[in-house]
C-alpha cells in the first residue's frame, strides 16, 4: 500500500475510523513505515520530517479517542511530508557526498542547441576558403 493510499484510507472523507485497537496499530505501523521511507527521501532537519518523526516516536494511546486523534495526526504529518517530497524539497544527502543534478527544463536545452548551432556557424564562416 502507497503512502497516500494509507493517508487516504484514514484522512478521507468516506472512510470511517478504525473500530478496533489492532486496526489503529496497523494503520500506525503502516504510517510510520511510509514516514521512514519518506524521512529518507529528504533531507534532514526539515520541519515536517522532524514532526512526523516525533510523532512516530509516540506511543499509541489506549483509550478509543486519542488513540484516533493519534491517527489522524500522525496522518496529516505523513501527507505535509509527502507534498514536501512531491514538491522536490531538498533531496536525500548522498553518502559518497555527489552532487544531484537537477533535470534541464525543454527551454534550456532549447537554448543549448542554438548556442551550439550559432558557434558552428561562426566557425564555419571564419574558416578561410581556398
Amino acid at each position: 500500500m502507497t503512502a497516500s493510499e494509507t493517508v487516504t484510507l484514514v484522512l478521507g472523507g468516506d472512510s470511517p475510523l478504525p473500530e478496533s485497537a489492532a486496526d489503529v496499530e496497523d494503520l500506525v505501523r503502516l504510517l510510520r513505515g511510509h514516514v521512514a521511507q519518506l524521512g529518507a527521501r529528504t533531507a534532514p532537519g526539515i520541519p515536517a520530517l522532524l514532526r512526523a518523526q516525533r510523532l512516530c516516536s509516540d506511543s499509541i494511546l489506549e483509550d478509543y479517542v486519542p488513540s484516533r486523534v493519534y491517527l489522524v495526526r500522525l496522518a496529516e504529518a505523513t501527507q505535509e511530508l509527502m507534498a514536501n517530497v512531491e514538491r522536490g524539497g531538498p533531496g536525500p544527502i548522498s553518502v559518497q557526498g555527489g552532487r544531484r543534478w537537477r533535470k534541464p527544463t525543454v527551454n534550456v536545452l532549447r537554448g543549448a542547441v542554438f548556442a551550439l548551432a550559432l558557434a558552428c556557424l561562426v566557425f564555419a564562416a571564419s574558416v578561410p576558403r581556398t
